[in-house]
């Protein structure tokens, strides 16, 4: 499946919860994303080990809500500012279900799409200009080896001598100094990174030819135009039902 395919479900998805405040919305689309969760590759083990940043934001998200959201319906609790209402846990609920409704495509856009194929549906498909998209491409890929420079530079300074001191002050000027010479070492990189892509070619007035083709396939097009279909329905229905939660205009 190409990945703008998969980039404008998720798209579309969100826009339709932006546009919805509905709980019975949320949790109907976020039931849709689990059941297709299996026809895109993805194990549960997969999804809760680079999904637990969305679990935990649509926890707090919630729990944030109930505490102080606004105060309307019967009142359950009350203590100084905390005041947990009928009105405010329905609303928690929905917060939560849309962080996570909105948060799973991105999610599954992570863990199946790689940057490589993605970078060539952008020059291929959208026409995106070559330079801008494959220069991001190796920026992506060069946070790694950026990683490896900022130990070399903890090591380097160590052995020299340039550690000792445990006083804040010595600790935050250390820091810095490191902090610039990565970024020196940042910018020769960029600079020999720009200077090969020229010799290249890149951002030539030709057309160039591709090693990966990127396709755009049916199955493609039948995903994107089912998944406009729902947000577009739920959409329609956010505005029949309302928000769904009352004392929200």
């Amino acid at each position: 499946m190409n990945p703008l395919a998969k980039f404008l479900t998720a798209l579309v998805v969100a826009i339709a919860l932006l546009a919805s405040l509905n709980p019975f919305i949320a949790g109907g689309l976020l039931l849709v994303e689990l059941v297709a969760l299996p026809f895109v590759g993805l194990s549960p083990r997969k999804i809760a080990r680079v999904g637990w940043p969305i679990a935990v934001a649509a926890l707090l998200a919630t729990l944030t809500t109930a505490l102080y959201g606004r105060p309307f319906g019967h009142t359950y609790w009350a203590w100084g500012p905390i005041l947990i209402t009928e009105g405010s846990l329905i609303l928690a609920v929905t917060i939560g279900l849309r962080v996570l409704a909105i948060g799973l495509p991105g999610v599954v856009l992570f863990a199946t799409v790689d940057a490589v194929d993605l970078a060539d549906a952008l020059a291929q498909l959208w026409r995106l200009p070559q330079r801008f998209v494959y220069g991001a491409l190796a920026a992506m890929r060069l946070i790694d080896v950026l990683a490896e420079d900022w130990q070399t530079l903890s090591l380097a300074r160590r052995a020299r001598g340039l550690g000792a001191g445990r006083l804040p002050l010595a600790t935050l000027g250390r820091r810095f100094a490191q902090v610039f010479a990565l970024f020196v070492l940042a910018l020769r990189r960029g600079s020999t990174l720009a200077l090969a892509m020229d010799a290249r070619g890149f951002g030539a007035p030709v057309q160039r030819t591709y090693a990966r083709p990127s396709l755009w396939r049916p199955r493609d097009s039948v995903l994107v135009t089912v998944m406009s279909l729902v947000a577009g329905g739920v959409i329609v229905l956010s505005v029949i039902w309302g928000s769904g939660v009352d004392g929200i205009g």
